[in-house]
């Protein structure tokens, strides 16, 4: 009950208090004066009338005065009830409306309007969010388009040259025919990428739990990336206990090692070296990767997770992303139960993943045994 209608409740009841004193005191005098004084009554006469009309009914006086107090507290709550219903529907209004920056509401209604505001702080991040990743999204499908031109104008036009020069030397032939594979899968992984912009949905994603070993599993991975690294002088340390063992989905967990990785090796220094660490604690896995390279300012770090984002805004044709990897990381840490983060100074960039170590589940997977085509390391 508002305090405007307790305010009138409180009112009503006291006429009622005052108006039986009324009628038995005061009232009653008035009353005979008046019929003594106007109609030229007799005292007993004008006391007579007083008693058989007011005194003799005065229950059923104070009961109409009650019922009449009632539909007053009724009509005027209908009215109070209707102006607050009012006042909720206007804020729910504001709350969709973009040139409302606050909602205000009625003091009775502060607790409301407390919560119509921090929901219309979410909407308006979230859309602001979603706007961005979709600008994100169709600037790199522009990018992508434009990247996919540039291969496939190089296929076509050494498959070209070939047809139309049988006789070209074998030795040239090569040369051009290796030329049409680098691009081609170059092609083949623009195209991949595209079709993860397209599909990017992990949030069901199962899991095929196993004990991996998560030693061989890194160990093989940065044998793997050796032709990557090797050009720039760049190596990759391990630090990983052999007898680690982490519970997870082998496939799932190698694309996020992967992603990481491949995003260490594009922004470290030129002659430089990449740490990978993991070790057990407090029931957790915690594997570090470490890279030397230019500092990640504290407003791209909180947005590196995001779909569609990339460091380098600038397109790239051989280093350049759909901006998925660590989004797709992110999400599947996440349906390990797990957590990513970094964090970015002077001396380099820490990757920090921390999974549940957890009870093992009673299958066991070694990195070696998996066929390369499951290990989803050609993806983004």
């Amino acid at each position: 009950m508002t305090r405007k209608m307790l305010s009138l409740v409180l009112i009503s009841i006291g006429a009622v208090f005052l108006l039986r004193e009324l009628i038995r005191g005061r009232f009653g005098d008035a009353v005979v004066a008046f019929l003594t004084g106007v109609f030229r009554l007799e005292y007993s006469d004008a006391l007579y009338i007083y008693e058989a009309v007011f005194r003799n009914n005065l229950d059923a006086i104070i009961a109409g005065a009650i019922i009449i107090a009632l539909i007053i507290v009724f009509r005027f709550s209908l009215r109070w009830v209707r102006e607050y219903f009012d006042e909720i529907s206007a804020g729910c209004d504001a709350l969709l409306d973009e040139k409302t920056e606050l909602i205000t509401l009625s003091p009775e209604m502060g607790f409301l309007e407390l919560k119509l505001n921090e929901s219309k702080t979410i909407l308006e991040k979230r859309e602001r969010d979603a706007r961005q990743a979709e600008q994100r999204k169709n600037d790199l499908v522009v990018y992508l388009a434009h990247d996919i031109r540039t291969p496939l104008t190089s296929v076509i036009g050494y498959l070209e040259l070939l047809k139309e020069a049988p006789d070209l030397p074998l030795e040239q032939r090569a040369k051009y025919l290796s030329i049409t594979l680098d691009k081609a899968y170059r092609l083949e992984q623009l195209i991949n990428e595209f079709f993860d912009i397209t599909r990017f949905n992990l949030q069901s994603i199962p899991l095929n739990l196993e004990n991996i070993h998560l030693a061989h599993m890194l160990m093989q991975m940065a044998e793997e990336f050796y032709p990557i690294l090797s050009p720039g002088g760049k190596t990759v340390h391990l630090d990983v206990p052999e007898d680690l063992v982490l519970p997870g989905d082998p496939d799932k967990l190698a694309r996020v090692f992967n992603n990481i990785l491949k995003n260490a090796a594009a922004y470290s220094f030129p002659n430089t070296a990449i740490e990978i660490r993991a070790q057990e604690k407090n029931g957790k896995v915690c594997i570090t990767f470490t890279n030397q390279g230019p500092k990640i300012p504290p407003a791209q770090l909180d947005s590196i997770f995001e779909k569609f984002y990339r460091l380098d805004t600038a397109r790239s044709s051989a280093t350049g992303g759909a901006g998925l990897g660590l989004a797709i990381a992110k999400e599947i840490v996440t349906a390990h139960k797990g957590s990513i983060f970094a964090r970015s100074g002077e001396e380099g960039t820490v990757f920090t993943i921390e999974l549940p170590a957890g009870p093992p589940s009673g299958k066991e997977t070694e990195a070696q045994s998996w066929p390369e085509s499951d290990r989803g390391f050609k993806n983004n």
